[in-house]
């Protein structure tokens, strides 16, 4: 019998938060959901992260994923910018650990290069070669969400091979990773 395993797959933000799931049994993959988290209405930033706890501990209860990937922030011009998504995707990833999920982070680029076959690939691209993939019959307006699902899909890829990203499978081994970065 073939073992099933589910991926959470999660684009973080303070503005919107996207997620995806998918259901694999062997080397076969299945959408099960996607959707987001509006944050636009929330001036309070600590609000916000609670916001992203709270619907990252609701989706782990409902879906029960086995791994979750989750997309790194990148730098751009703006470093307040970086900051606030930071955050954001250390509270996801603190509620991941909180119920001893494995969690595996890919950079932007390598997830669009495991969907599209180009790393500099478009919101839209990635969301058409899900669409085609995952057989979905339309796409959200908003795109982040196909950007979590985007995360859930190059994992499933990527099982088994060295990733450019991190893994973590606990708060012991975050520490272990991390620990030059927490003493300072």
């Amino acid at each position: 019998m073939k073992k099933e395993k589910i991926i959470m797959g999660i684009d973080p933000g303070t503005t919107i938060m996207g997620f995806g799931i998918i259901r694999v049994v062997g080397s076969q993959m299945t959408f099960i959901q996607m959707n987001e988290l509006i944050l636009k209405k929330y001036d309070d930033p600590f609000t916000k992260l609670k916001l992203i706890y709270d619907r990252t501990i609701s989706l782990i209860e409902t879906y029960h994923p086995d791994e979750i990937a989750i997309e790194a922030p990148f730098y751009g011009k703006n470093v307040q910018s970086m900051l606030k998504l930071g955050r954001a995707q250390g509270v996801a990833m603190a509620a991941g650990l909180s119920r001893q999920i494995p969690i595996t982070e890919y950079f932007p680029k390598k997830i669009k290069m495991s969907i599209t076959g180009n790393g500099n690939a478009s919101k839209e691209q990635v969301a058409k070669m899900l669409q085609q993939l995952l057989k979905l019959k339309s796409l959200p307006k908003n795109l982040d969400s196909t950007d979590g699902l985007a995360a859930a899909v190059c994992h499933f890829y990527n099982q088994g091979r060295i990733s450019e990203g991190k893994s973590y499978t606990g708060w012991a081994a975050f520490v272990k990773q991390n620990g030059d970065r927490i003493d300072q």
